[in-house]
């Protein structure tokens, strides 16, 4: 017989997207935080955007998923705004500048890196990897 047991019992590789206390705390913008997971080949970073709110435009080597699990905004990549809500989900490229607006009622986006960000490993603030890089 298996034996099932609760989240709590295995915390170390089960979490919430919900629980605001479970994972790497990042500031990325005003009006924008992360809370970070990173695993040996992924990372994931839950990523929320008060209403009306952007971070800069930026790019980093990592291929990167973003799901938008709540609200909307508009994706900007490589030049193009498109237009997401709840559901919809998009592929960036490592090395393409990127950003995101949230829309009236803010959004909720599930990102994941491939490989992880280092410079996401620790809580800190913004996207850059160093603020030489400007974001």
């Amino acid at each position: 017989m298996t034996t099932i047991k609760n989240q709590s019992a295995t915390s170390e590789n089960f979490f919430n997207v919900d629980a605001l206390d479970q994972g790497i705390g990042r500031r990325l913008a005003d009006g924008m935080s992360t809370r970070i997971f990173a695993g040996e080949d992924a990372m994931i970073s839950v990523v929320r955007i008060e209403a009306n709110k952007s971070g800069s435009r930026h790019s980093h080597p990592q291929e990167q998923w973003g799901l938008c699990i709540q609200g909307s905004g508009v994706r900007w990549q490589d030049g193009d705004e498109v237009a997401v809500k709840a559901g919809d989900f998009w592929r960036t490229p490592g090395g393409i500048e990127h950003g995101f607006t949230a829309g009236p009622d803010g959004a909720v986006v599930y990102d994941v890196f491939a490989p992880p960000r280092e410079e996401y490993k620790k809580g800190g603030s913004g996207f850059a990897a160093s603020p030489e890089s400007g974001g």
